[in-house]
């Protein structure tokens, strides 16, 4: 039997996974997929899952769930050695091994770019991940409780001091939750007033979201300080050392919750560890219709989508364009490299992936958003039902559409849960400080 293995179980992998069990015959070939999680996780509600308006599980779709006919293998691949149709992976828990396959399909997606800024490894979230939001969320509740306690000084101005640094779809639909959900939260918190909160959304361009038009933008910066925000554009982080935040304009605070969201790089089995074809930005270099190669050389049996591929945009029409790592082309391009993969394998022709965009919505907060499509532009609450309703429907499965819609409905009811876990991150800490039980004397 013919082994198709996927390096990654996110947006394009799941997607070319699901698809090659609906069309696969038995027998024709068995798929693999190896990822270090058991999910995959729907990035454009991370933002909702800080502001606790979608839980964290719901924003998570199980593989094993869905995938009913694929071998999930919980691990990292170290090295891929197309030469030899092997790769390296190290599983969770035993010693690495190898695996041969017949068809290979990258996915691995991209991680996190960070640099070496001092303190930016010891103080600062990421958001790209369910346990990240899930953190970031639970640090700022923890800080309102912290703060609710003290007098006025450096301690609760710290705690009441927000930074999120990079200005794309990731930092401006998070950062516009967390200044929601702080606002939120003030009726609950009497101690503390509104003038006391400080947000800092610091982005090293002159504008944010590069994925609209200069005015839709230039809105966005007005509506976020309107709000009691402060937007540093053509600023750089320089230090967060400590916690104390220094800024290249000059600007120097202590913060109490730092998010690092300014920009995405290549994942370093792509980058460092395979022996496949990459372009100088470390992606890998793909054709139109999917396969990984050039024009005019082709790897047999090797695929790429996602964060990792250089992908011909054909909707522009220019040569040198590339899709843009977003979940709207990883989605399609994963549905897209399930039919041709079926395709290669029964002899027919393939196709070559080409997506109109179908148009950019943000969450800026509860009831605030902003839509683009070419010129027409909606803003506000119109633009956050829109945001809403498109994201309920292209979640994968009924099951996380009604579990998602289920909790909008009772936080319209109710309101948002403001219930810190923050404690689950150390979970044994109570039993431990509880000292030994006492022993039942005998009778």
């Amino acid at each position: 039997m013919r082994e198709i293995l996927i390096v990654g179980g996110g947006y394009a992998g799941f997607y070319t996974a699901w698809g090659l069990e609906k069309e696969l015959r038995r027998g024709e070939a068995r798929v693999t997929v190896v990822d270090p999680r058991p999910y995959m996780t729907y990035q454009p509600f991370l933002p909702e899952v800080v502001a606790g308006s979608v839980e964290a599980r719901h924003a998570a779709v199980s593989l094993r769930r869905h995938l009913h006919r694929t071998r999930l293998i919980a691990g990292a691949v170290t090295e891929i050695r197309n030469a030899a149709h092997t790769v390296t992976i190290r599983p969770q828990s035993g010693p690495e091994f190898d695996l041969h396959y017949d068809t290979l399909v990258v996915t691995a997606g991209a991680v996190t770019r960070s640099f070496p800024i001092p303190g930016l490894r010891e103080q600062a979230y990421g958001l790209k991940h369910v346990e990240e939001a899930v953190a970031i969320r639970d640090r700022l509740l923890t800080s309102f409780d912290r703060a609710a306690t003290l007098p006025d000084g450096p301690e609760r101005c710290r705690l009441l001091t927000v930074t999120v640094v990079g200005g794309g779809f990731s930092g401006v639909e998070g950062f516009g939750e967390l200044l929601g959900l702080a606002s939120a939260l003030l009726k609950h918190y009497p101690e503390i007033k509104a003038d006391e909160l400080a947000f800092h959304l610091v982005e090293a361009r002159g504008r944010i979201l590069p994925e609209v038009t200069d005015r839709p933008g230039e809105w966005v910066v007005r509506s976020l300080e309107k709000r009691g925000a402060r937007v540093h554009l053509n600023t750089q982080l320089l230090s967060a050392e400590n916690g104390r935040v220094v800024l290249s304009d000059g600007t120097e605070y202590d913060s109490g919750l730092l998010v690092w969201t300014a920009g995405n790089a290549s994942n370093p089995i792509v980058h460092n560890h395979t022996d496949l074809p990459v372009d100088e930005h470390g992606l890998l270099k793909v054709r139109a219709d999917l396969r990984v190669g050039t024009e005019t050389e082709v790897v047999p049996d090797v695929w790429a989508a996602g964060d990792d591929a250089s992908v011909p945009d054909l909707a522009v029409g220019r040569p040198d364009a590339r899709t843009v790592p977003n979940a709207q082309h990883a989605v399609r391009q994963g549905k897209r490299l399930a039919k041709n993969i079926l395709a290669s394998l029964r002899g027919r022709p393939t196709k070559n992936y080409e997506h109109h965009s179908l148009g950019v919505v943000a969450t800026l907060g509860l009831g605030r958003g902003i839509f683009q499509y070419r010129r027409l532009v909606i803003k506000g609450f119109p633009a956050w039902l829109m945001h809403r309703g498109y994201h309920v429907l292209a979640v994968p499965s009924w099951e996380r559409k009604a579990r998602v819609f289920a909790v909008w409905a009772t936080a319209a009811l109710f309101g948002r849960d403001i219930v810190s876990l923050a404690s689950v991150q150390h979970p044994r800490d109570a039993f431990v400080s509880s000292g030994e039980p006492r022993r039942q004397e005998s009778r």
